[in-house]
């Protein structure tokens, strides 16, 4: 009875686990580009009543949790209209930079603006990695600048407008008229991404552990998805799916909790054998 009672709060503390995973889910729903999250039971280890001489008699301890893992699937590819937003359609992740550590992060989020420095950035102003220069020789941060425009253009000369390409071209056009690539935006995929760590604001990290492409490359290349510029991707959560897991874990618990009881009520009946 008591190793039904220690059985029974495994159960509540791995149902509680699933919950708390289900409940997080839920709250990411509308997250640029969050992964879905899903926890796995294993059994604990089991008493053997009956030795190796005999067959095999095993009585298990309860449960554990087996991993808690992300899902990275493709969400969808929703319009925003904001001509920096850049959305992967297909595998590979962005990755920026901080400028003032140094450290580098993976992100499936493309929510990105231009600073008053002109560098591509996101929400946290890490820069984003891709070519730096118009010859798509240097890698570094991508940046939006003059730099590296025709050679005829006009000292007074402004850019007019921009966009990205599929290919993840920053491609500048001026009021002269002249349209050149400025740099672009390099996508970076790994051999085992459940290695990924998440740091939050949508980043990751342990990008070393996580078995990285020797070089990010060009998107729509090396098996890596194209660029979709004006658009983000959506959180891959299904919101009904996860709804039936939470009423599953839900009926767990209290199942569960009816093994406590039980066995609190068995061992009051022994102790009431004695009057």
């Amino acid at each position: 009875m008591l190793t039904s009672l220690n059985t029974a709060v495994s159960g509540l503390q791995q149902f509680q686990q699933q919950i708390n995973v289900i409940g997080n889910n839920i709250a990411n729903v509308n997250t640029v580009a969050y992964k879905n999250v899903r926890a796995t039971a294993a059994d604990a280890f089991s008493d053997t009543l009956q030795g190796a001489m005999g067959p095999g008699v095993q009585v298990g301890r309860g449960v554990t949790t087996g991993g808690v893992s992300s899902v990275f699937t493709q969400g969808n590819i929703t319009y925003t209209g904001a001509p920096t937003d850049l959305a992967v359609s297909g595998g590979g992740f962005f990755t920026v930079r901080d400028p003032a550590s140094g450290a580098t992060y993976a992100t499936r989020d493309g929510s990105f603006h231009i600073d008053k420095s002109g560098y591509l950035v996101n929400s946290q102003n890490l820069r984003v990695q891709g070519f730096s220069d118009s010859g798509l020789a240097s890698r570094g941060d991508v940046r939006m600048d003059m730099s590296g425009s025709p050679a005829d253009t006009p000292a007074d000369a402004q850019i007019s407008s921009y966009r990205f390409d599929a290919q993840g071209k920053l491609q500048l056009t001026l009021d002269t008229g002249s349209t050149y690539v400025r740099g672009q935006v390099l996508l970076q995929d790994f051999t085992s991404p459940q290695s990924l760590m998440k740091e939050g604001n949508n980043l990751y990290s342990n990008l070393a552990s996580a078995g990285p492409l020797v070089q990010a490359t060009a998107p729509g290349s090396g098996g890596l998805g194209t660029i979709t510029a004006q658009n983000l991707e959506t959180s891959n959560v299904d919101l009904a799916g996860e709804f039936t897991d939470l009423i599953t874990a839900q009926r767990g618990f209290q199942a569960n909790s009816r093994v406590i009881t039980t066995s609190d009520e068995l061992l009051q009946d022994v102790i009431n054998l004695k009057r």
